[in-house]
């Protein structure tokens, strides 16, 4: 009876250890996925606060141009059209529609500066190069952010993807980011029309 006792026995606290061993992994593994989803959520707000900073120098721009620009009102409603979707774009937090919206903006604003390059006094104005350079920075810091979130949808999606990892991400309702990518024709160069 002692010996069945005994065996019983151990068999119970391999059965316990077991069962502490997988109950640890699931939390870990959890944790670890609770940590990575909410980098990539860090992530796209970097990308939403870049494109805002963005978006709010656009209306200096767009002043300052029309100064010396006033018959190119066509470009100046299609850039506060973009600018109007990429906000909305931004609030809805949806990545395919703020990358499509980005990719509208960033059209109409590389009009805006081919308009600038026709008159040699705005191109000299110190506001505009000052503006220009800004917009700049915004743009490299825009890249910047886009590449650190992809990265961190990267590890994310093929984190949830590995077994046994995926069990514990299916078990909490996990499903993959989208990633954040240029639209179809962005690397066009638009065609400015001087003509219309």
């Amino acid at each position: 009876m002692n010996k069945r006792l005994s065996l019983f026995g151990v068999i119970i606290v391999i059965v316990l250890g077991v069962a502490l061993m997988i109950g640890g992994y699931f939390i870990s593994t959890g944790n670890s996925l609770v940590n990575k989803y909410e980098e990539v959520n860090l992530q796209k707000s970097q990308i939403e606060v870049s494109l805002q900073k963005r978006a709010d120098l656009i209306p200096n721009l767009v002043s300052t141009v029309k100064g010396y620009a006033k018959h190119e009102e066509k470009v100046f409603t299609e850039i506060a059209e973009a600018r109007s979707k990429l906000a909305g774009s931004v609030k809805s937090g949806d990545v395919n529609e703020m990358s499509e919206a980005n990719s509208n903006l960033s059209s109409a604003l590389s009009r805006l500066l081919v308009i600038a390059e026709a008159y040699p006094e705005l191109k000299a104005d110190t506001q505009f190069i000052q503006l220009q350079s800004q917009l700049t920075s915004c743009e490299t810091e825009i890249a910047n952010a886009r590449t650190k979130y992809n990265d961190s949808v990267r590890t994310f999606n093929s984190m949830i993807k590995r077994f046994p990892t995926s069990i514990v991400a299916n078990s909490k309702g996990y499903t993959e980011f989208d990633y954040f990518k240029a639209d179809e024709g962005s690397q066009k160069v638009p065609t400015v029309n001087f003509e219309d």
